[in-house]
C-alpha cells in the first residue's frame, strides 16, 4: 500500500527529533555573527547559540557557512537553543583518538594557556594537560608560547574519562638526539659554522653549534695575545667558527676562531726585517717591559734593558700606560716562538760610544741621587746617564753602614766621575773626592803618642769606635781596652784615648786606652 504524503512528513520528523536529541552532533548552518554569540540554524524550531570565544577566530565566520556543533538544551529557561562548537570539537576528538591514538604516540597540540601547575593544549579538539616538569618550558614568558604549535608525547591517556598528560620535554630530547646524530655526520675538519656562546670560562669558550656543543680554546681565539676570553667574545653571541678537530665516541669539538683570518706571522720576516722603524700600541705592561701591537696579531716585547740608554734599570709601570703609542726598532724576529723585541734606545746615539769625551774621569759633575743600595747609591747626571757612588767614596773619615746615613732620595750632588767601564754601562762616583783629603792634616793633628778626648760612636766584636774630632774616626782595637770596660761603654760616652798608630793611605788611626 502506498505511503500517504502524512505519513512521510510523520517519519521525516520523527528521524529530525532524534538527531536533534541533547548530547547529539549536528550539522547546522551560521545565520548570524554578534559580539557576544554566533547564531545557528540547525533545522529546529528555533534557532541556537554559540558564545563566540569558542570560535579561534570568530572574525573568519560567514554567514552561510556550515559548521558541526553540539546540542547542549533544547530549550533553556529563556527558550533558547543552546549549542557547543567547542564540546563537539572534543567528542569527535575523543572518538577520533579512541580509534587511532596510544599512550607513547607523538601528537601535534596548541598551547591554549597556563595553569595551576603547567599548560592546557588543545590536540585536535581534545584538551590535554602538560605538567610544568615535563614541558621544557621553563624559564619561557607563557607569552611567547601560547598559540604555538607543538608535537608532544602522550605520557598517559585514559580513553574512558577523556584523561590525556602529554610530555614536551621526552619529545625535545628526542629531536636533540636526532639533531645531534645528523650534525654529528656532517661535521668535517677545516668546515665553518655558525653557532651561539653558550659559556664563557678562564680557558676559553663553549659553543653550541646547534645540537653539538665545541670548545673554542683561548689559544685559538686571536692571533694576538689576548687575558681573557671575554675580551673577544659574550654569552649568547652568535660566532662564525671552524672545526679544527672532533671525536664523536668522546663527544668533543674542537673549533677555532683566529684561523678564519690569515696568519700574521707567515710574512712576518718579509714584513717586519731587523731594523725597520715602527710604531705600535702599548696593550700591556710588566715589570720587565711593555708588549707592543705592531700589527693586528703582532705583538712585540719591549724590554726594559731597551727602554733608553741612560739608565741601566728602568720600571716600565712608572713610564707608559696601556694604549700610549710609541716609535720603535725590530732587533729581532723568531717567527717559529712567534717573538719579537723591540727596542726605542736603538732610535737614539748611544752616548756610551763617546762617554770618555763628553765626561771625562777626574771630572766633577752634578746629579740628582736617585735610589739606594746597601753599598751605595745611583745618581742621575745632567747628561741623563746613572752612576754609582760606593759607600767607601762617601766620606773620607767616616765609616759609611748605609749610605742613607748622608744622603736622601732627589738630593743634589757634587761627585767625580772616578772610572768609566762603557761595556758594562758602568760609571763609578766619588762624594768625597770633590773635596781635599784632609789626611795628611789629621797625622799633623794626631801625631802617635798624643792623647785626645774622645765619643764612643759604635761598640762592636773587634774594637770600640771612637770620634776624635769632627768626623775623624779611630779604634780602639780589643787588645788596647779592658775588656769589662767596653763592654760597659754606650755610643755617646766619653773616653780619653792615645794615638798609637795611623795610616795616611789607609786613612786609619789606631788609639788605646792604656794611658802612660
Amino acid at each position: 500500500m502506498p505511503e500517504t504524503k502524512q505519513s512521510v512528513m510523520d517519519q521525516m520528523y520523527n528521524n529530525t527529533f532524534k538527531e536533534l536529541a541533547e548530547g547529539n552532533i549536528v550539522k547546522g548552518f551560521v545565520v548570524a555573527v554578534g559580539e557576544k554569540e554566533v547564531v545557528i540554524d540547525i533545522g529546529f524550531k528555533s534557532e541556537g547559540f554559540v558564545p563566540i570565544e569558542e570560535f579561534r577566530f570568530p572574525e573568519g565566520m560567514k554567514i552561510g557557512q556550515e559548521i558541526e556543533v553540539l546540542i547542549e538544551k533544547l530549550e533553556d529557561d529563556d527558550g533558547r537553543v543552546v549549542l557547543s562548537k567547542g564540546k563537539a570539537e572534543k567528542l569527535q576528538g575523543w572518538q577520533k583518538f579512541g580509534e587511532d591514538v596510544n599512550e607513547g604516540d607523538v601528537v601535534s597540540g596548541r598551547v591554549v594557556k597556563q595553569v595551576k601547575g603547567g599548560f592546557m593544549v588543545d590536540v585536535n579538539g581534545v584538551e590535554a594537560f602538560l605538567p610544568m616538569s615535563l614541558s621544557a618550558f621553563r624559564g619561557v614568558s607563557p607569552h611567547d608560547i601560547t598559540s604555538k604549535d607543538y608535537n608532544f608525547q602522550i605520557a598517559k591517556l585514559n580513553k574512558q574519562r577523556r584523561n590525556m598528560i602529554l610530555s614536551r620535554r621526552d619529545v625535545v630530547q628526542k629531536e636533540k638526539e636526532t639533531v645531534r646524530e645528523k650534525l654529528w655526520g656532517q661535521l668535517e675538519k677545516g668546515q665553518r659554522r655558525q653557532g651561539v656562546v653558550k659559556a664563557v670560562t678562564d680557558f676559553g669558550v663553549f659553543i653550541d653549534l646547534g645540537g653539538v656543543d665545541g670548545l673554542l680554546h683561548i689559544t685559538d681565539m686571536s692571533w694576538a695575545r689576548i687575558n681573557h676570553p671575554s675580551e673577544v667574545v659574550s654569552l649568547g653571541q652568535s660566532i662564525e667558527v671552524v672545526i679544527l678537530d672532533f671525536d664523536k665516541e668522546n663527544a668533543k669539538v674542537s673549533l677555532g676562531l683566529k684561523q678564519i683570518s690569515p696568519n700574521p706571522w707567515e710574512a712576518i720576516y718579509a714584513k717586519y726585517p731587523t731594523g725597520t722603524k715602527v710604531k705600535g700600541k702599548i696593550v700591556n705592561i710588566m715589570p720587565y717591559g711593555v708588549f707592543i701591537e705592531i700589527d693586528k696579531g703582532v705583538e712585540g716585547l719591549l724590554h726594559s734593558s731597551e727602554i733608553t740608554w741612560q739608565k741601566k734599570l728602568v720600571n716600565p709601570q712608572e713610564m707608559f700606560s696601556v694604549g700610549d703609542i710609541l716609535e720603535v726598532q725590530i732587533i729581532n724576529v723568531d717567527k717559529d716562538s712567534k717573538r719579537i723585541s723591540l727596542s726605542m734606545k736603538q732610535l737614539e746615539v748611544n752616548p756610551w760610544l763617546e762617554l770618555d769625551k763628553t765626561l771625562p774621569v777626574g771630572n766633577k759633575v752634578k746629579g740628582a741621587v736617585r735610589g739606594f743600595t746597601d753599598y751605595g747609591a745611583f745618581v742621575e747626571l745632567e747628561s741623563g746617564l746613572e752612576g754609582m757612588i760606593h759607600v767607601s767614596d762617601m766620606s773620607w773619615t767616616r765609616k759609611i753602614n748605609h749610605p742613607q746615613e748622608i744622603l736622601k732620595k732627589g738630593q743634589e750632588v757634587e761627585v767625580m766621575v772616578l772610572a768609566i767601564d762603557a761595556d758594562n754601562r758602568k760609571i763609578t762616583l766619588g762624594l768625597k773626592q770633590v773635596t781635599a783629603n784632609p789626611w795628611p792634616e789629621i797625622a799633623k793633628k794626631f801625631p802617635v803618642g798624643s792623647v785626645v778626648d774622645s765619643e764612643v760612636v759604635l761598640n762592636s766584636n773587634f774594637g770600640v769606635f771612637v770620634k776624635l774630632d769632627n768626623e775623624v774616626e779611630a779604634l780602639v782595637y780589643s787588645s788596647e781596652i779592658d775588656k769589662e770596660q767596653a763592654a760597659a761603654l754606650k755610643p755617646g760616652e766619653k773616653l780619653k784615648v792615645k794615638v798609637i798608630k795611623i795610616d795616611v793611605e789607609q786613612m786609619k788611626i789606631g788609639v788605646s786606652t792604656r794611658l802612660p
